[in-house]
């Protein structure tokens, strides 16, 4: 499962909108934004990897004026973090992957005074990232640029969930990357405060991963950042399979 995995990030990052291949490395980048948990590296599975080849690398990233930055299931490139710490590289974070398939998934109830929707305007977009930026601490707020992303990833079989109220509000929701070889990774699953503690997030979760199903994936895998988190997405089917790694360089 890990090499699946790791494949599919392969797989995302190169349907960025700029791709760079460096050695064994995929960089995805996006014009749009120099969000460094947007732009990043991962290495290709079970490639060789050098000292030089994280040269270049760097050497990449600088040229393309974005953050050394790299995502990736540890397994599947044992030796690399050495070898990034060396280059002196700061491990950011190491999380637990877990996975759902068809069959584990399950659907609880739908709070109520809530809707699931699939959102279509640039209106509903907005106020779908907007909820987001705002449930992860940061302006709720979304560009034009922000917009288009989530647009491009609906066009290319990739899901926008979002959570609304009675009123219209939306109060959270999530994402789905284009699934790659029937696999494909569930994130941003955000709740703003005022909503929270009415199981909203296991919802929402569980509506992408369903429609994921529907459409045809395999698997969905995501990471749990949290206690809570890890709760909720066990909840409604997703077990814990292995180890990621955020490493980056300033």
């Amino acid at each position: 499962m890990d090499v699946r995995i790791q494949q599919s990030v392969v797989a995302n990052l190169s349907a960025r909108p700029q791709p760079i291949e460096a050695g064994p490395f995929v960089i995805g980048l996006d014009p749009g934004t120099a969000n460094p948990g947007i732009n990043y590296a991962t290495p290709q599975p079970g490639a060789p990897i050098t000292s030089a080849d994280v040269t270049a690398l760097v050497k990449a990233f600088r040229e393309a004026g974005r953050k050394p930055r790299l995502e990736y299931v540890t397994s599947c490139a044992p030796s690399l973090e050495a070898l990034l710490v060396v280059a002196g590289f700061a491990v950011e974070a190491r999380h637990d992957y877990l996975v759902c398939s068809p069959g584990a998934l399950t659907m609880p109830p739908l709070p109520e005074g809530f809707e699931l929707q699939e959102p279509v305007t640039e209106f509903q977009l907005a106020a779908l990232i907007s909820a987001q930026n705002e449930a992860f601490g940061g302006e709720p707020v979304a560009s034009e640029a922000d917009v288009a992303r989530v647009q491009r990833l609906q066009s290319n079989g990739g899901i926008a969930v979002m959570a609304v109220t009675g009123s219209g509000a939306c109060a959270g929701g999530g994402l789905a990357v284009p699934p790659n070889n029937g696999v494909s990774e569930v994130a941003g699953i955000a709740v703003c405060e005022q909503y929270r503690r009415r199981g909203l997030a296991g919802t929402v979760t569980a509506g992408i991963t369903g429609r994921l199903f529907a459409a045809g994936a395999e698997v969905a895998w995501l990471e749990a950042s949290s206690e809570d988190s890890w709760r909720v997405y066990e909840r409604v089917g997703y077990r814990p399979t292995g180890k990621r790694l955020y490493i980056a360089l300033d």
